[in-house]
Formats: structure tokens, sequence, C-alpha cells
């Protein structure tokens, strides 16, 4: 048995492609998986929430038409590329991570998988190595060219802290997070997103077109990891304005997860949420990733006593919204977000209070 977090991000959105810095952490929303070998060659596979099955010959993985295998088959891919022998197994799971909700449900089947084969095959694959082939098993198996943070989140989270990941050296640093003075709250869009299906790929196309030409001018840009904001205002007529947009915000970003770092150090959680507005902003206006719904939800937020920041999270256009509150205030903020949402929208807010929890383990003996 092992459990699996789905994560959130509180800063760093669309950084992690572009080899930047993230601030994610592992939540109490999870799946759980029963993982045993059969000692056959196949691989039979339960969905329990979607009370669907599937099977395949262990020595014939490839990618599938079922679309929510595909996160399994492509880890067992990406482990037998690393020389392990996958045999047959059997695999139930379910979870209550929200599917579509920007919490990385997929990551967490993929870590969850990869963890639960790597401990019964003795493996010795590292957590590290587990969250690229997670990574690796989205591209290749999901279409979705994600970066690293969903998997690292899943698998290196730490019970009270958020952590910053260095998506180019992989380096990560803690920083405590207290969740009794300040609540994580999510509140979902009800937009259900597929990543796969929607601009996310095309975003990483438009940053990689402004490195090529921000390399032009500074030869030593190798990603918008390395490029300041000066440098991208300095250069917007070569970069056209929809590629300027999107630089900026990246560059931007950045600065704004350093920042938080500082200001989670010193316990200033106000600042920390008022770089959260900043983030949803730059998302909305210059990565344009927002929606009518996301944007409504930041704006109801904002006022509200005890919210020191709110943004949305994940790859965009729906999902959830990320809310800082202070404990006290979360009761109220969930009454009145629901009542107002659904009156403005039609759609009946679901809301998710997360404490921040350790990472991938098993579960008993």
């Amino acid at each position: 048995m092992v459990r699996a977090p789905g994560r959130v991000n509180i800063i760093g959105e669309h950084t992690d492609y572009n080899q930047g810095f993230v601030l994610p952490a592992a939540v109490d929303k999870q799946m759980l998986f029963a993982v045993s070998l059969n000692q056959e060659n196949t691989i039979r596979l339960v969905a329990h929430d979607l009370n669907e099955t599937f099977s395949i010959a262990a020595d014939e993985v490839r990618r599938s038409d079922t679309a929510w295998a595909n996160y399994i088959l492509g880890v067992v891919a990406q482990l037998q590329e690393r020389g392990v022998a996958v045999p047959g197994f059997d695999c139930a799971f379910g979870g209550n991570v929200p599917i579509g909700s920007g919490m990385s449900s997929s990551a967490a089947v993929e870590c969850g998988i990869g963890y639960a084969l790597n401990e019964l095959l003795n493996a010795g694959l590292d957590k590290m190595e587990l969250a690229r082939a997670g990574q690796l098993a989205e591209h290749t198996y999901a279409g979705v060219m994600c970066g690293i943070m969903d998997q690292f989140a899943s698998l290196f989270g730490k019970d009270g802290h958020v952590v910053r990941l260095d998506c180019r050296s992989l380096e990560y640093e803690y920083f405590p997070f207290d969740t009794q003075a300040c609540r994580v709250v999510l509140c979902n869009s009800g937009i259900k997103h597929a990543l796969a299906d929607s601009e996310y790929n095309k975003r990483r196309q438009e940053c990689e077109r402004g490195v090529a030409i921000l390399q032009q001018y500074h030869p030593e840009i190798q990603s918008l990891r390395d490029a300041s904001p000066l440098q991208v205002k300095a250069h917007h007529d070569a970069l056209g304005d929809l590629t300027y947009r999107r630089c900026l915000y990246v560059v931007e970003e950045n600065q704004r997860v350093e920042a938080a770092c500082r200001h989670l150090l010193a316990g200033e959680l106000p600042q920390v949420g008022q770089l959260l507005y900043a983030s949803h902003a730059g998302l909305r206006d210059n990565y344009e990733v927002s929606s009518q719904e996301l944007d409504l939800l930041v704006e109801l937020a904002r006022p509200r006593p005890g919210v020191y920041g709110a943004r949305m999270m994940g790859g965009g256009f729906g999902g959830c919204t990320i809310n800082l509150v202070q404990a006290e205030h979360v009761a109220d903020f969930v009454a009145y977000m629901s009542q107002a949402y659904e009156a403005q929208t039609g759609i009946k807010l679901e809301t998710y209070e997360t404490s921040i929890v350790d990472g991938v383990s098993t579960v008993g003996n």
C-alpha cells in the first residue's frame, strides 16, 4: 500500500519548464495504491474511482487508448528504459485528489506507482530519479510537456514546509509554512482543464522562441531563468508584443518566488499574499492562461477579512485558485465564496482546506 499526495504551488507558475524556481508543497489530498507482483506476464490495473479496468502484457507496454492507464504505463516504460525488469503486477488505485483542479492528480498517480514498483522490485532508484521517470511518462505517454515540479512535490513534500526547487540544478530548500496561523484554501472554479488539449504546450514554444531571440543579444541566456526583466524590456520590439509578454511574466515570476521565500523566513505573510496577487495579474494579462471564473474567484477573495492573497494555480484555463487565509477566518471565507460564486456563475463552488504533509510513502506494513 502506497499513498501519493497531490500538491499545491504557493507561487512560481509556468516557471518550471523554463528552468526557474517553484515553491510547492504536498497536501493531504492523495491517491492510494494497492500493488502486488502477480508472477505472470500481465499488468492488471483497476481504477477504483472510475470503476474501470485495463490489462496489458508486461513485455509489450506501449501507449494505449485508455487515458488514465497511460500515466501508469508511461512510468513502467521509464523504469524499463532504466534497466528495471518490470514483471506482471496487479494495481488498484483511487483517491481524493480532484481531477482537473490543478492539484496534479496525474503526478500523484505517476509517483505512487513508481514508488511502489521501486520498493517491490528493490530497483534502488532514488526519489529524484522517480520524479524524472514520472515527468518523462507525462511527456511520452500523456503528451504533456510538463516540468518536474509536480512529481518533485509529490515525492519530496515535507510536513509543515514548502520547498523551493531550482528546476535547473534540482537543488532544493525547505521553508517553514505554519498552517496553524495560515490555511491553504483552494476554490475549484468547476471548469476542468485538460492540459494536453490546452494552450500549455504552446506557451512552452512561445518561451523557447523568446529565448532564441534574446540569445542573439545575450548569448549567455540559455533559458528565461537567465534573463532579467530589464533585458526582456530592452528587446520588446525584437520579441514582438506576444512573446515579450510571455517572457516578462516568467522572469518576474522567478523574482516573486525568491521574494516569497525571504518573506516566509521573516514570517511576513501579508507580503507573501501580495506576491500571489501580482502573480495572478501576470498570469491573467501577460501569460494569458487565466479564465473569467478564476479572475472572479480572485476578486471575490481580495476584500475578505483574513485573506492574505489569492491567485490561479496550475496550468490554467480552469481548475483552482489558491488562497492564503487566516485560520480563524476560513469558515466565513468559505461560506461567502460559495454563496457569491454560485450567485454570479450558477456553478456550485467546491473548496478544499488543505494541510501540508510528507511526500509519497508506504501505508502500514
